[in-house]
């Protein structure tokens, strides 16, 4: 079932490749199905049966992706390109993100057959190696956050953005540091909840594998249990993680709208040629399939 998690590789690389080098961009997209690859066999310990199977199916999946997604990030970086030189609003903020959130969900789910078939070959010791991993990560997130005072957590999450932003539009203003600061001083982010968030979404995941392990369901119905429990991540159902999860979007979108309304000419200007360089390279990058 991890391998739909190769929709977040995608997701991440996408996101930051408007903020980085388009050479390493390309580079680190060609290279997805391996990068993919070993990041799962981190988690599961690939054995031999499974491990040319899993090669083949994510570089099908980045085949895939080049083909049919990749166009259509093209055209959404062609519509932020016609946002960066004006001013906007929150709204058009967050219709963007939604776009992008709807382009990850399609790579999910195409992702869905390969790792049903996945899933359904895990064995035990696989889904002990699973669970250490959780774990580590669990311990690494409790030391990054949670064993923070409220301050350090504050000062860390300003030291990240501010790092994003001027890659994007170069060096902010100390008008537009003490916006950033604001804007985290009064945000509604809650390690604490997203650290238990994340922690039942990992128990409902090795629950489900166990599951799967026992009671040896026909494909297609554990292709819908994956899916239900994927969409259960993407869109939480009623409750104060989803009443969370929306109100940091929405937040999000108020931040990068205010933030945006206060840059200078000269640096929407090196926004603009950050999405113009990003979509040349895509249209690379589909060419060369």
């Amino acid at each position: 079932m991890r391998c739909v998690n190769l929709a977040r590789i995608i997701g991440l690389l996408l996101a930051a490749a408007a903020l980085g080098a388009c050479s390493t961009v390309r580079l680190a997209y060609n290279n997805l199905p391996e990068l993919s690859y070993w990041w799962l066999d981190g988690y599961l310990d690939l054995d031999g049966a499974q491990t040319p199977k899993v090669r083949d199916e994510l570089a099908q999946l980045l085949a895939w992706h080049r083909r049919n997604e990749l166009p259509r990030v093209a055209t959404l970086l062609q519509e932020a390109e016609a946002l960066a030189p004006r001013d906007v609003t929150a709204t058009e903020a967050c219709r963007m993100a939604d776009r992008i959130r709807e382009r990850l969900l399609a790579v999910a789910e195409q992702a869905e057959p390969a790792g049903t078939e996945l899933a359904l070959s895990l064995g035990e010791a696989q889904l002990q190696q699973l669970e250490r991993k959780y774990a580590k990560n669990n311990a690494e997130y409790r030391k990054e956050w949670l064993d923070r005072s409220a301050a350090q957590v504050q000062e860390r999450r300003y030291d990240k953005f501010v790092e994003r932003l001027e890659d994007f539009y170069g060096r902010l203003t100390p008008e537009q540091r003490a916006l950033v600061r604001q804007q985290v001083a009064q945000s509604v982010f809650d390690p604490r909840l997203a650290d238990a968030e994340r922690r039942q979404r990992q128990q409902e995941a090795l629950a489900l594998l166990r599951g799967f392990q026992s009671a040896r369901p026909p494909a297609a119905e554990a292709r819908a249990a994956i899916h239900a429990y994927v969409m259960r991540v993407a869109d939480p159902p009623p409750g104060p993680w989803r009443e969370h999860q929306q109100a940091l979007l929405q937040e999000g979108c108020r931040n990068l709208a205010a933030l945006h309304n206060i840059t200078a000419p000269g640096q929407r200007e090196q926004a603009l040629r950050r999405l113009q360089a990003y979509r040349d390279d895509v249209r690379q990058l589909v060419a060369a399939r």
